[in-house]
């Protein structure tokens, strides 16, 4: 088994949308309707993250 890490990943549905919430570990935010999307975005970082002071991304 690996060791834990300190990194969180969040996803969170919006209810009465098909529109999910995503927060990375290191702050940054993004929506979209698709959870592939948005989970590659995640492990993606840093590329396409920006500080939680900046704008949220949106995709569609």
């Amino acid at each position: 088994m690996s060791a834990p890490t300190a990194e969180v990943y969040r996803i969170d549905w919006l209810p009465g949308t098909d529109v999910l919430h995503g927060v990375c570990h290191c702050g940054a935010e993004r929506t979209a309707e698709d959870p592939v999307e948005l989970w590659q975005w995640m492990l993606a970082h840093p590329t396409g993250h920006h500080p939680a002071d900046h704008r949220k991304e949106t995709t569609s």
